[in-house]
């Protein structure tokens, strides 16, 4: 097929995707009492007529104790799949994009002030505050209060609520589903040697640090026939000791047996000390590293905000879709002009036809 590589269609399990971008989970911190607000409408809505070939709702908590603000958005009873039900049916007035969820549960990481106002972790019994909860009772940092270690009864609780809300995901006619095992949130703090500290079947070694993970990974993925699972990891922590990239392969290749659709390699958010070494594309290799393994989809991110180097990445076989984040927050178009630079086609509202411009006349598709 000629033309470039990020403009070609490709498939998750048996959705149909138009081009190789997603549009990455980015948090918005502003629910109310875990319920998308029309803050959500606009945001979303206007990053459905981006071009875009996937569109994921931000990092999604599967109970109330689990989100990482106060602001956060849930799916966890029926109040909060209403208002997402609002939300997706605005979005859907205007586009026929495909939208995915990423589901969450933060960890110790939660009970956090909102970005705009530090972000400072709150203690349980103060306002916005509450209990977190971890695989051990250490904190992410050691001025935070400390996390409840989960006992069996409560990795039930937390297995079983990924479900729920995987369930109501399907209910919601949600086109796919990520689980979010990175940036230091609880399934990634199973994972990592820094945060799990414990001495049973779900702690010391590499096969029963990810038993919890992949427990949670079948139990969705009994349930969720719809459409594609995929999953979000950190390909690293950044820390010696930690997470690292043969760890993330190994936990792919589990994954990948047990029917996962793709990875989306991230990096970094376990821990405080992580030195990254932030550079355009830092992620890629992990990503590339994932894929050499695996031969499974993989998603690659961060600091992609090149067209030459989006194409670059997918042209190369480094991954099979590139993500943007902040880069299309600060250009909600970039799939349009992506495609203009390259000579790729997307899809634009029948409203904004008349505004193609006279040099890139075959840019969008009718």
């Amino acid at each position: 097929m000629s033309g470039p590589v990020l403009f070609q269609p490709t498939a998750l399990r048996t959705l149909a995707l138009p081009n190789r971008i997603v549009i990455a989970p980015m948090c918005q911190y502003s629910a109310v009492d875990g319920q998308m607000t029309d803050w959500h409408l606009i945001h979303l809505g206007s990053l459905a007529v981006s071009g875009a070939g996937l569109l994921t709702i931000e990092a999604t908590a599967v109970l109330p104790e689990g989100r990482i603000t106060y602001g956060d958005v849930g799916l966890w009873d029926d109040r909060t799949q209403a208002a997402m039900r609002r939300v997706l049916d605005g979005v859907r007035l205007a586009s026929d994009i495909k939208v995915a969820i990423q589901l969450s549960h933060a960890g110790r990481k939660a009970s956090c002030e909102v970005p705009w106002k530090g972000g400072a972790h709150i203690p349980p019994k103060a306002p916005h505050g509450w209990q977190t909860l971890a695989p051990s009772a250490e904190p992410y940092e050691p001025t935070n209060s400390a996390p409840m270690a989960l006992d069996r009864d409560g990795m039930n609780k937390v297995c079983a609520a990924f479900v729920a809300a995987a369930r109501r995901a399907m209910a919601l006619g949600l086109d796919a589903v990520q689980l979010h095992a990175a940036h230091g949130y609880l399934l990634h703090q199973f994972l990592s040697p820094l945060s799990n500290h414990r001495d049973d079947a779900y702690g010391g070694s590499l096969e029963n640090r990810m038993r919890f993970p992949l427990e949670v990974f079948d139990a969705v993925r009994e349930v969720f026939h719809t459409g594609p699972l995929t999953v979000r990891v950190s390909g690293t922590d950044w820390v010696p000791g930690g997470w690292d990239i043969e760890q993330t392969v190994a936990f792919a290749q589990h994954l990948q047996a047990r029917g996962c659709d793709a990875i989306h390699v991230s990096s970094g958010g376990l821990s405080p000390a992580q030195d990254i070494p932030v550079a355009p594309g830092y992620q890629v290799p992990l990503a590339r590293a994932v894929k050499r393994e695996t031969g499974m989809p993989v998603v690659a991110v961060g600091l992609i905000t090149g067209f030459e180097q989006a194409e670059a990445i997918v042209a190369t076989g480094d991954a099979d879709m590139i993500a943007l984040a902040r880069t299309i927050l600060y250009d909600p178009r970039w799939p349009w002009h992506a495609a203009a630079h390259l000579g790729g086609h997307v899809r634009a509202p029948n409203q904004y036809l008349r505004c193609q411009p006279r040099t890139h006349k075959d840019l969008f598709e009718v």
